[in-house]
């Protein structure tokens, strides 16, 4: 569970909370880890090198930022998720480890460090994330095509998937992303519709469900992703609605994982979700259509992504030519 409850302000110097609007709530139980969840500190050569060019080039990564459990893994692998436009969310999601607050203005430097940390990496495949940016006109939609344009021009090869934030009420921003043209659209419903009021309080559902069906209207050659965690009290029903209503907006891959609680002060855990329950939820969504389906305890949107990516486009290949 994260320890790091503050951070400092943008003169660098007075902490605050991470998460003031979670100040007042009350602590929620804890529930014990099961072995299944049991991962290594980080601490390998990978993970330092990761570490250094990350900080060399003044970068965030959601595997830092979200407390991802996977982060020993994938740096030790040279494998990061950007985070771009900052490290301040718009939004107060029940269930993030991402501070929230005011954003600084955007960086205009940033997607050439982005696509420089990259070259350096020497990653065949990235995934660029970033926080909400409610106050920005575009929602950042530009920025994200920056983005995309500088790591196509330092590393033609790489392949890029973006992991957005909903853009509600935020015309045209999603055609400036497709327009970018990158691989994988994704962006995670995170959670089952009758939780959103209490887990995902700023989204709107069928938004963000209609938000991944543009996105294959626009450009119908791309891939599309969604994700959902689950023990947050769902049913099982539920997520099986969930996968009718991806492959309903023709959503190509599906990734599930178990929540796990960042802090006290945030959503608690139902229960822990079996591996044998993941199987299950795998074979099931499989059955329904999807190209690929991702689902364990520790899966997370871009863990192991560009295995997936390769996944996925021979699982489509299988099926064109078939």
């Amino acid at each position: 569970m994260a320890t790091v409850t503050t951070l400092l302000d943008l003169a660098g110097s007075t902490p605050r909370p991470r998460h003031p609007e979670k100040v007042a709530h009350s602590e929620t139980p804890v529930l014990p880890k099961p072995h299944w969840l049991r991962v290594r500190a980080p601490g390998s050569s990978g993970y330092g090198e990761t570490w250094s060019i990350i900080r060399e080039h003044r970068l965030h990564t959601v595997c830092e930022e979200a407390a991802c459990p996977n982060i020993g893994d994938c740096w030790q692998k040279r494998h990061a998720t950007m985070m771009i436009m900052g490290g301040i969310c718009t939004r107060a999601c029940a269930f993030c480890n991402v501070a929230t607050g005011l954003p600084s203005a955007l960086d205009p430097d940033e997607p050439k460090r982005v696509a420089d940390a990259v070259a350096k990496l020497s990653l065949e495949h990235i995934v660029v994330t970033s926080v909400d940016r409610d106050d920005l006109d575009d929602g950042g939609a530009r920025h994200f095509a920056e983005t995309i344009r500088a790591i196509r021009a330092a590393s033609p090869e790489t392949t890029i998937e973006v992991l957005t934030p909903d853009f509600l009420r935020k015309d045209s921003a999603l055609e400036i992303v497709i327009e970018a043209r990158p691989d994988v659209f994704n962006h995670n419903l995170e959670t089952v519709p009758g939780l959103y009021l209490k887990i995902r309080p700023g989204a709107r559902y069928f938004h963000s469900l209609r938000l991944l069906q543009r996105a294959k209207e626009i450009d119908p050659g791309i891939f599309t992703k969604s994700g959902i965690m689950v023990g947050l009290g769902e049913t099982r029903d539920e997520v099986l609605q969930v996968m009718d209503d991806l492959r309903t907006a023709d959503v190509d891959f599906l990734t599930i994982g178990q929540y796990l609680q960042p802090t006290r002060k945030h959503a608690e855990i139902k229960r822990y979700v079996s591996p044998d329950e993941f199987k299950g939820l795998e074979q099931a969504g499989r059955a329904k259509g999807f190209l690929l389906v991702a689902a364990s305890p520790l899966t997370r949107s871009s863990f192991h992504a560009g295995d997936d990516f390769r996944r996925l486009q021979a699982a489509h290949r299988a099926r064109v030519s078939s």
